[in-house]
């Protein structure tokens, strides 16, 4: 079995910038993607907080970063992940076909919105609907905006939207939020917001992009429409750590704590972008991550080899 110096598990943003590092560092490195290179950046029609780009497609900003990574070398497998284990000095990486090994690993799986699962949902997706307000929240400047979710993030994302929105709306399930009393405070002194309390989202309609939500009262049972242009969900993001087999240091809601050096507690286990500990989840924020980690396990590596040269 061939020993790889860094496989790099998932090919968003993250990923693709330390591969991109590594290949050019002349380290022998694979990156491991189940879906398409580019991650959540195929689910977003354009952006416009990329430094150096006023506006770029999604899908067209991915395949730069692929074909930049690519240029340096770096080999890019179509395979879904489902272990990581780490194996004295080095790691064993599993997917669906094959097992491969590894000097170090960088984890850059992202993580996953959780989304409603609502009619239209996924026909919407980049048409209207969003689960990143920094990302989307220009394209939708004096429009009727509605979020969905009560806690900390949605209260906090419906707050920001209140710069773009002409109205926001606010729909939640329950009666009252559970986010942070200040964070609630803020949001309800904005004239722009009203709160739809004791309601959820049945369905999501539009020609071509959303215009109107059908909503469902959980206390009464009765239907409601709502126009709007846009819709940002906010019930939940899940970390997509579950393929790491050994026990790895992380907060309450799971995602990875590192170091400044991108770091875990296992020695060789690099975390970056949407699966690590941070303040906001950007690409800008994922690729300063993915750097990090490409230049720490570039030394990693070389300690490594030294100490083993040193052994023989």
């Amino acid at each position: 079995m061939e020993m790889y110096d860094v496989i790099i598990v998932g090919a968003g943003p993250a990923g693709l910038c330390a591969g991109m590092y590594t290949a050019r560092f002349n380290l022998n490195s694979v990156a491991i993607e189940k879906g398409l290179p580019g991650g959540e950046l195929l689910n977003t029609e354009g952006i416009e907080d990329y430094p150096g780009f006023e506006y770029i497609r999604g899908a067209e900003l991915a395949e730069r970063m692929e074909n930049h990574a690519k240029k340096f070398g770096l080999q890019i497998l179509n395979e879904t992940v489902v272990g990581i284990k780490h194996h004295g000095d080095h790691f064993v990486v599993r997917t669906e076909q094959h097992s491969y090994r590894s000097l170090t690993v960088i984890l850059t799986a992202g993580g996953t919105p959780i989304k409603l699962n609502v009619p239209g949902e996924l026909e919407y997706a980049g048409r209207g609907v969003s689960y990143c307000a920094v990302c989307d929240g220009a394209f939708f400047r004096d429009q009727v905006i509605t979020v969905v979710g009560g806690g900390d993030a949605a209260v906090e994302e419906a707050h920001f939207l209140t710069k773009y929105g002409s109205k926001i709306y606010v729909v939640h399930r329950r009666d009252k939020f559970r986010a942070q009393a200040i964070l609630q405070q803020r949001l309800l002194a904005e004239p722009k917001v009203e709160v739809i309390w004791d309601h959820v989202v049945e369905g999501i309609k539009g020609n071509g992009e959303v215009d109107r939500l059908m909503l469902r009262n959980t206390r009464t049972g009765e239907p409601r429409e709502l126009k709007t242009s846009g819709l940002f969900i906010f019930v939940g993001f899940t970390p997509n750590t579950g393929v790491l087999e050994d026990h790895v240091e992380h907060d309450a809601n799971g995602y990875l704590i590192t170091n400044e050096r991108m770091e875990t507690v296992i020695p060789g286990l690099f975390a970056a972008g949407d699966v690590r500990v941070q303040l906001t989840r950007q690409i800008t924020t994922a690729v300063g991550d993915a750097t990090t980690a490409a230049v720490a396990a570039e030394k990693y590596i070389a300690k490594l080899k030294d100490a083993m040269t040193v052994g023989k």
